[in-house]
């Protein structure tokens, strides 16, 4: 079996990486930057942060901050059209997972424009061109947007998100400044957090799974565990350490893939609008308890990366500590683990859209849509 592995050309860690910008684009000869930024960001002067630099240096800009916390295809469509207008010729994603997932979308369609129909992207689209020119600044340490191949748009219409995955549209420079990151509040810290611990579990008990990634996804998963929860303090050490986690496992899933936790909260974000990383740190100790069974003895590694010792443990019983070492750690940063908006009457569609999701398949176990209704109702 041929295992394919796609990482970012260039990435800087560590505080006061956004001062390699200037440099690196003027390297590049680039004349003006398309900032995508959502607007609290650009509100609370974070994505000044950046656009100082240009500034001091010179460089021409424009920002684009009409993006929704759950980016719609509307946005991706304004999107195209400010970045025409703009004269651009190289992009600057200054967020979280949405201003990059948008950025990733308007970047794809600039340079393939026959998939202007933003629904056609879904699944595996067959884009023939990279994105434009990007340079990754995200400012949460969760969705690792500025390491994968994927993203993720909301169909408002038709009430789902859309998974896309494409090589192409990775983005060429990540920059990963915990600094970036220190205005977040304690309860974005946490949701993003427990988004990052979502995919570094799901992606090392993914069916594809391999050794590259369960090497990346077990560290993610350490670095997380150790740190979430002094980063959701504002601590220096507890955020450096989620930047660095976060990127790691971004690496890692981007390759091999999710599972129902992410399809699920996918679902829950398009009806409910529930915040990403919420909705996923609500699933995952469900989903680990269904998956268990299917999982051989990846649940020990999990429970001691989670600080667990399992000296002694038999399998039920690692596998019931890795699941409750996960659940404290979500309870700890303040994350809640019922959806008071869940009704039954919505189960049937909340099921049937995340069985439809691209991470689906990617599940350790073989679901169904009965199955999936039954765990949305652990939410009620």
């Amino acid at each position: 079996m041929v295992n394919r592995f796609v990482l970012n050309a260039i990435s800087y860690h560590g505080k006061g990486a956004i001062g390699e910008i200037p440099g690196l684009v003027a390297a590049k000869g680039f004349r003006k930057a398309f900032i995508a930024s959502d607007p609290d960001l650009v509100r609370f002067g974070v994505t000044k942060k950046v656009t100082d630099l240009l500034d001091e240096a010179g460089m021409a800009y424009e920002v684009y901050s009409e993006i929704k916390p759950n980016p719609t295809i509307e946005n991706v469509q304004s999107g195209v059209a400010a970045y025409k207008a703009s004269g651009a010729d190289y992009m600057i994603t200054i967020g979280g997972g949405s201003s990059m997932d948008t950025g990733k979308a308007i970047g794809i369609i600039i340079n393939n424009p026959e998939f202007a129909d933003v629904r056609s992207l879904e699944g595996v689209a067959p884009t023939k061109n990279r994105t434009v020119f990007t340079i990754a600044v995200p400012t949460t340490a969760g969705t690792a947007a500025e390491a994968t191949i994927n993203y993720v748009i909301t169909d408002v219409e038709r009430k789902r998100k859309f998974v896309c995955v494409d090589t192409n549209d990775i983005p060429d420079i990540a920059i990963v400044d915990p600094d970036m990151m220190s205005t977040m509040p304690k309860g974005l810290t946490a949701s993003t957090g427990m988004d990052a611990l979502t995919h570094a579990i799901e992606g090392y008990t993914t069916k594809a799974a391999w050794e590259l990634a369960d090497c990346l996804n077990l560290e993610a998963i350490r670095l997380i565990a150790k740190n979430l929860r002094g980063a959701v303090a504002n601590e220096a050490e507890g955020r450096e350490g989620m930047a660095l986690g976060q990127f790691v496992t971004g690496m890692a899933f981007s390759n091999v893939g999710l599972g129902i936790a992410h399809s699920m909260a996918h679902t829950l974000g398009a009806v409910y609008d529930t915040p990403h990383g919420v909705a996923c740190a609500m699933m995952l100790p469900i989903v680990m308890e269904y998956n268990a069974g299917t999982t051989g003895e990846k649940y020990k590694a999990i429970a001691e990366a989670m600080g667990m010792d399992t000296t002694g443990m038999d399998q039920e019983t690692y596998r019931k500590a890795a699941i409750d070492a996960v659940r404290q750690l979500s309870v700890d940063v303040g994350i809640p683990t019922k959806l008071a908006a869940l009704k039954e009457e919505d189960l049937d569609f909340l099921a049937q859209s995340a069985y439809a999701d691209a991470c689906r398949p990617g599940n350790p176990r073989d679901t169904s849509v009965e199955d999936l209704k039954d765990l949305f109702r652990k939410l009620m």
